[in-house]
């Protein structure tokens, strides 16, 4: 650690400083002297923060390089990547933040454990307790939402998106409170294939009449498990609850078998719904790992602010949404047009 500088100000507090001003060669000389770039200072701003604020670009990839933490988190939640307006820096933030997720993958990690219950892996102790139900929600043991009614809308979306093509075949893995489902029911698949693992949630369903409608086969069972009774789709839908983000990045492995060359695939956008440049970076980390299995991705735009009120939240332990907008994901093909 750099000693203290003649103004009594700390190494760190001059690289605060000198980032704020944008000064490259003031924050090159403090990091060369051993300057912490992962310091927070009393406002709970990294370096890293202050650059990008300032829209200083060559200052923030100077602290990357470092090592300051891209993810790094203010006291209001917000991350460099939030606070910046200048293109460059936003660029250069989003870049270095997916080539760092797609090493580490630490932020949906991150996410799912303070999102699930920490007694043991998270999908397996969600299968093992007690969910409620009601009109509006479906809630976990601890007061978290699997699903909520706020929800509808976009799972009307998701359904016009993965029924695009008509009739057919279609897969939706986790039932929740069935909205998908109902959606794409009134579009008339052929074959209706719904995968879900929770035995409270699967009764719910045989119960409400699922498993006797003539088009629909309700499958019971963690997906990873029953993959080998699944055929092939017209479009699949993904959206389960208690997993991480492996979980979904395993499942897309199994996309060349269970999509039919034309077919639409969709997910539950839900990675990061706390954070705007968090949630950007996922977008573009699961468009990236698609395209490397042979399929592009379109992220349509739907404003969602009007849908929730303070008062959606009551009763929730962690709201798991906090954005105005949401990007619903369409994957198909590279070979198939837009």
């Amino acid at each position: 650690m750099a000693a203290a500088s003649k103004s009594g100000k700390s190494p760190e507090e001059l690289l605060c400083s000198a980032a704020e001003s944008g000064d490259a060669e003031a924050v090159a000389g403090l990091l060369s002297e051993g300057a912490d770039p992962t310091h927070f200072d009393s406002s709970g701003l990294t370096p890293l923060m202050h650059a990008a604020a300032g829209g200083h670009a060559a200052v923030a990839r100077l602290l990357l390089e470092a090592g300051a933490p891209w993810n790094a988190l203010s006291p209001t939640g917000f991350s460099a990547g939030d606070l910046t307006s200048d293109t460059a820096t936003y660029d250069l933030l989003l870049d270095h933040a997916l080539r760092s997720e797609l090493v580490l993958g630490t932020v949906a990690r991150r996410q799912a454990g303070s999102a699930n219950s920490s007694d043991g892996p998270p999908a397996e102790s969600y299968l093992e307790s007690r969910v409620s139900f009601s009109e509006e929600r479906v809630m976990d043991a601890e007061s978290k939402a699997v699903m909520m009614k706020w929800e509808q809308p976009l799972m009307e979306a998701h359904a016009r998106a993965v029924c695009s093509g008509g009739g057919g075949k279609v897969l939706n893995v986790g039932f929740g409170m069935g909205l998908v489902d109902e959606a794409i029911q009134r579009y008339k698949p052929d074959e209706h294939t719904i995968v879900e693992a929770h035995p409270e949630v699967y009764a719910r369903m045989l119960k409400l009449g699922w498993g006797e409608k003539k088009n629909v086969r309700v499958v019971f069972g963690r997906w990873q498990d029953v993959i080998p009774q699944l055929g092939s789709y017209d479009g699949i839908f993904f959206d389960t609850y208690g997993e991480y983000y492996e979980d979904m990045r395993e499942f897309h492995q199994h996309l060349p078998k269970l999509l039919k060359p034309g077919g639409i695939y969709s997910y539950f956008n839900g990675l990061c719904g706390d954070n705007a440049f968090f949630h950007v970076v996922y977008c573009q980390l699961v468009a990236l790992e698609l395209a490397n299995l042979g399929y592009s991705t379109q992220f349509i735009p739907l404003p969602v602010k009007n849908c929730l009120s303070e008062e959606t939240w009551n009763g929730v332990k962690q709201r798991y949404w906090q954005l105005d907008t949401y990007h619903l994901p369409v994957c198909q093909e590279e070979s198939e047009p837009e």
